[in-house]
């Protein structure tokens, strides 16, 4: 079952990069399906061309929002410029929401570092001119980047994974005290657990995979919530933080409170 519209004001106009695998594609489906006019950008035309299809399945026109799928690689900044752009025309000038949610490769993460200027940072800037004139009840719209607890745990070889993903927590608080001083505009996190979206990709959909397929009652238990998590779980920290006008530089943690555990080996 899809989500109804639940945020209390006008159809939202919505950019989430990354958004054709994973929880980025659930994102975008819980959005066009509640009525939202999202923009989705990912690298990967085949997952582009998948979702693409489905939007067709996920629910009547008459009931979801506009829906623009763009390839964009966001190593390149001429390339988020021109999707940028695009995004201004499409929504007359006006963003309410910015999702960074693209994935980063060790091999961005390099490129990143040497041009001193990650996509999410970029992404930011251009949106800057679009937020303001967004957002409603006389505020402008709001940035929310994705990162993940491995920001603060970390596993063998995951070095790149864990720096990109803790750097956006700092990205985060900086770019909210410099845009809300400036702009008032809000900048969050959200910083997923495990999010199990093995069922959110074209591999998957093909096969018609279902959520639960592949988990084990180890890997419920394993969270003091009593189960792992779900794309609609993020659904609903996206739609708090885009409400809440008074939270900002803030991260908001959805893993079922896993991280607050204590493990050692027994």
């Amino acid at each position: 079952m899809f989500a109804t519209p639940s945020l209390h004001f006008k159809p939202l106009r919505v950019l989430v990069t990354g958004g054709a695998r994973g929880i980025g594609r659930g994102l975008f489906r819980h959005f066009v399906c509640a009525g939202h006019d999202v923009i989705m950008l990912d690298s990967n035309q085949v997952e582009l061309d998948h979702v693409r299809a489905d939007v067709e399945k996920w629910a009547i026109p008459a009931q979801r929002g506009t829906c623009v799928t763009m390839e964009c690689d966001l190593r390149n900044r001429e390339a988020i410029k021109e999707v940028v752009q695009g995004t201004g025309r499409i929504f007359h000038g006006e963003l309410d929401v910015l999702i960074n949610n693209a994935f980063a490769t060790p091999h961005i993460w390099s490129k990143a570092r040497a041009m001193d200027d990650p996509s999410e940072d970029i992404m930011a800037e251009l949106c800057v001119p679009l937020l303001m004139q967004g957002g409603g009840d006389k505020r402008p719209g709001c940035i929310i980047n994705m990162s993940s607890t491995r920001a603060y745990q970390s596993e063998m070889d995951h070095e790149a994974y864990s720096a990109i993903k803790a750097g956006m927590l700092g990205l985060t608080q900086s770019t909210a005290v410099s845009l809300g001083h400036r702009h008032k505009i809000r900048v969050n996190a959200i910083i997923p657990g495990w999010i199990n979206v093995d069922n959110e990709n074209k591999a998957a959909g093909e096969q018609d995979k279902k959520w639960e397929e592949g988990l084990t009652e180890q890997d419920m238990k394993w969270h003091p919530a009593g189960r792992v998590g779900k794309v609609e779980d993020i659904v609903k920290a996206v739609e708090y933080l885009v409400v809440s006008d008074f939270v900002t530089g803030q991260e908001v943690i959805v893993d079922g409170g896993v991280s607050r555990k204590m493990v050692y080996p027994e």
